[in-house]
């Protein structure tokens, strides 16, 4: 109660004036007029991740510019070189964090849910947030081969195994290293380096204390007996598989151990009390021979972290129960099971977007790669995460991942409802349950029916985090209409007849609120289009609107005010191929990129295959996307360096170019780029999971004919099925058929 009776604003403003501060007071009152009222000005969860982002940045703000002769991760060489396109000014900001080149692969194994990080030039983060390793060459002659310092460097991740190899050159010097998930009883990271010299020199194999967002302690390091191991911090270890002939440390006070190098008197361990130890293991190399090392670091610390049901599994193994595609452009081939491995990788335990900055559990996030998981035919996987989402409901229905963001009962719903429509199933009580609730806390929520642009609709909120300031997006309302649309059956199904009534009945009353709210409202800030709320033009923040076509088609296909909006976003939100986010990514977002090819693609506008060439071509060398691109430096620009959700949008792309659901018919193969169709290589994919069995795809050559087979173990009667590949009339399956021959002559 006293805390409700002091005068708190006064004494916080008297204190800030006292002091020569801004008013906080008056600051955020400012703030707060550039959003609708609403109950929460943030969610907590986005407060306290940025400021540990940011407490970061502080330490790097101290650690690197005061230290440039030291061996940097490839970001930071690239971002504090004035020569460098990715060249950041310094002065005002608040801390210095990787803006240009937010770019890294997770490497491990598909059952468990650690992630090693590798970045674009080979440096290795073994285990969460922590230190890393890194290797260079020193040549007799002088030349040093470093890697974060290389303009050019080739990585290639072999899908099979996911093994990452990186491999750089440099005047008669080359090193390659290969980075590998490996289990025996524990897991491991293996990583292997092959050198090469043709003056000889040296190989050598360093501990950094740094990682891809920057400074990561390093407090100690001892040099075990025989140069056989660091123990790292007291608690870590790297064992040398292959022994080195010597090992170096050093402090912060004296420097990087690399201007020890390569031979001197400093120390074998050392201790900092900085933070900033740097230790190296070196090799001598002969003259034009290769050289192979070899060294592991066990990944079970703590121990918490992995299961006590865990049983290793290998890559193939988990590939095996999912959807194949065969596509005739290498590339594309490529980045789809690249895009398979991650949604694999990504869904091991808990459904992250991110193997390190995101390696945190959204509901948004988690139930649209859910969906793309469902997709891929892994059932009992998505199954796991669906028991998981009530635990984190609220005892009053909210599925809450972070206060004030009102989508996520709507986007679990729409989660639990796929689950019943592909597979078919009773849904378990448990389920129902908390869907009950849910859809309970969703009639609850809504703002009172009065004269405003928000009547009926939910609250204002932070939503998506990429719209903008708090308000009534429509990207919530579309995802509670969806959702309760397709739970009404799985809960008549459950013997929830009265539920499954309100779903309807709910679902039918959000929707004609919404239109109210578009069509007295929005359209007319939107101009036939529509914004991201009743209260805002048109901008990039209206890319929510788009989950209304795909994927919840709330409207038939080819909706004119859909369309307007998506020709908005191509006129002004289109930048090197991609759609450019303003709000808060500030730059090419691919997930939102390829629900635009979606659209596109579902009302027929060949433009898609732009968007999807352009999307593949952003595509790292090792099949990955950062959250959002840098449009000049091409690297990552704003959170995860490997983001599930545009894996999970690319391999729901390449479903849907093969097998797409639309209403009560699938079309099959209207995704298919004109020049796979050329190129004479046959074509496939499945099994796909369909509300109507799974299905299997493929499609060859016969001299002047393609013919395209379709294959259903079918659950009742088959629905209607139209072959509509690009350049071709529309042609419906005969009912009992299974294939039918186009003519290649008559492509257009």
């Amino acid at each position: 109660m006293l805390w409700k009776w002091l005068p708190w604003n006064y004494l916080i403003r008297r204190a800030a004036r006292s002091y020569g501060f801004a008013d906080p007071a008056t600051t955020l009152a400012r703030v707060r007029n550039f959003a609708q009222p609403s109950e929460f000005e943030m969610p907590l969860e986005i407060v306290r991740h940025a400021v540990l982002f940011h407490s970061r940045g502080l330490i790097n703000t101290r650690a690197i510019q005061h230290n440039l002769d030291w061996i940097w991760p490839y970001w930071i060489e690239r971002q504090f070189n004035p020569r460098d396109p990715s060249f950041l000014p310094r002065a005002f900001h608040f801390s210095h964090i990787n803006l240009t080149h937010r770019n890294w692969t997770a490497v491990g194994l598909p059952d468990l849910g650690l992630y090693s990080l590798v970045d674009p030039r080979g440096l290795v983060t073994p285990m969460h947030d922590g230190w890393s390793i890194d290797a260079w060459i020193l040549g007799a002659d002088g030349q040093r081969l470093i890697p974060s310092r290389r303009d050019q460097a080739k990585q290639q991740l072999a899908v099979q195994n996911h093994c990452l190899k990186t491999r750089t050159e440099k005047d008669g010097m080359r090193l390659q290293g290969e980075a590998l998930g490996r289990a025996e009883q524990t897991p491991w990271l293996e990583l292997d380096y092959h050198a090469y010299s043709q003056s000889g020199g040296w190989l050598v194999i360093s501990l950094r204390p740094y990682n891809p967002e920057g400074i990561s302690f390093i407090d100690s390091v001892e040099t075990r007996p025989d140069n056989r191991s660091w123990l790292v911090n007291n608690q870590d270890e790297v064992r040398f598989k292959t022994r080195p002939e010597y090992c170096l440390a050093s402090n912060y006070h004296d420097g990087d151990v690399y201007h020890e190098l390569p031979v001197s008197e400093a120390s074998e361990s050392v201790k900092c009390r900085v933070g900033m130890a740097t230790a190296a293991a070196v090799f001598p190399l002969k003259p034009g021979e290769e050289f192979h090392a070899s060294i592991e670091v066990p990944l079970a610390r703590p121990a918490k972290e992995i299961h006590p049901q865990w049983k290793p599994t290998t890559w193939e193994a988990a590939r095996r129960p999912c959807a194949q595609a065969r596509i005739p452009d290498k590339r594309f081939q490529f980045v789809y099971d690249a895009s398979v491995n991650s949604l694999i990788h990504l869904s091991a335990e808990k459904i992250y977007p991110g193997p390190y900055t995101y390696r945190r559990f959204w509901f948004r996030d988690a139930a649209i790669m859910l969906g793309a998981v469902m997709a891929l035919g892994l059932k009992d996987r998505a199954a796991k995460h669906l028991s998981y989402f009530p635990t984190k409901q609220r005892a009053d229905g909210y599925f809450e991942s972070q206060e004030g963001e009102w989508d996520s009962n709507g986007e679990v719903l729409w989660a639990y409802g796929r689950y019943h429509q592909l597979f078919a199933e009773k849904l378990p009580n448990e389920w129902l349950n908390a869907m009950e609730k849910a859809v309970r806390w969703l009639g609850d929520k809504r703002m009172p029916k009065d004269d405003s642009g928000h009547a009926g609709l939910l609250p204002a909120g932070f939503s998506a985090e990429h719209f903008g300031p708090n308000d009534h997006y429509y990207w919530d309302d579309y995802w509670a209409i969806g959702g309760m649309q397709l739970t009404a059956d799985a809960f008549a199904e459950g013997g929830k007849a009265e539920t499954a009534r309100l779903c309807r009945s709910l679902a039918e009353d959000y929707s004609a609120c919404v239109e109210r709210s578009i069509q007295n409202f929005a359209l007319r800030k939107g101009r036939g289009a529509i914004p991201a709320s009743p209260y805002r033009r048109m901008d990039s923040g209206a890319i929510g609107v788009l989950v209304a076509d795909y994927p919840l088609q709330l409207y038939p296909a080819g909706d004119e005010r859909i369309a307007k909006t998506v020709d908005f976003f191509l006129k002004k939100c289109w930048v090197e191929g991609g759609f450019f986010q303003d709000m808060t990514h500030s730059g090419m977002n691919i997930y939102l990129t390829l629900d635009i090819a979606q659209t596109l693609l579902r009302h027929g506008d060949n433009r898609w295959q732009d968007v999807v060439r352009a999307v593949v071509d952003m595509a790292s060398a090792t099949g990955q996307w950062p959250e959002a691109i840098h449009p000049h430096t091409k690297g990552g620009c704003i959170g995860d360096g490997q983001h599930g959700w545009a894996s999970a949008e690319f391999f729901m792309w390449v479903r849907n170019a093969f097998v797409r659901e639309e209403g009560e018919r699938l079309v099959i193969g209207s995704g298919l780029l004109p020049e796979w169709i050329e190129s004479g290589e046959p074509m496939s994919f499945g099994p796909a999971p369909t509300p109507w069995g799974e299905v299997r795809v493929a499609m060859r050559h016969l001299e002047d004919e393609l013919e395209v087979q379709v294959l259903g173990e079918w659950r009742g009667q088959r629905p209607e099925i139209e072959i509509a590949l690009p350049g071709f009339s529309p042609e419906r399956l005969p009912e009992g058929a299974e294939r039918v021959t186009l003519s290649l002559q008559t492509i257009s």
